[in-house]
């Protein structure tokens, strides 16, 4: 059990303790004086310029719609004439007695 423990004593010590070259933590620093040569200048980037500044505005008749949402909107456009439909239907059924089904009902044809 001794060996094992002196065994991760010496691992630890060796991770975690400062190493023996030049860069250890406290040594004085030398500066190396490195000559700089100068660089030709790059060219610039172009500002920045976010597209939800712009200032001119979009018109819907111009600008290409997708089919899909040309279909969603005929699509609810119709359930909505379906529903005034069937809506009509109710009340003329319930208050006035008038049946606009064309549908056999219970073995009899329906009134037109």
């Amino acid at each position: 059990m001794r060996d094992l423990i002196c065994r991760i004593s010496v691992w630890l010590r060796l991770v975690f303790a400062p190493g023996p070259g030049r860069r250890r933590r406290g040594a004085a620093r030398q500066a190396v004086a490195v000559p700089v040569t100068p660089r030709p200048a790059a060219p610039s980037l172009p500002v920045h310029r976010s597209p939800y500044g712009l200032p001119e505005r979009f018109d819907g008749a111009t600008t290409a719609v997708r089919p899909y949402l040309i279909a969603h909107e005929r699509r609810q456009q119709r359930l909505r004439q379906q529903q005034r439909r069937r809506r009509l239907t109710l009340v003329l059924a319930a208050d006035f007695g008038v049946d606009l089904d064309t549908r056999v009902l219970h073995g009899a044809g329906a009134a037109r």
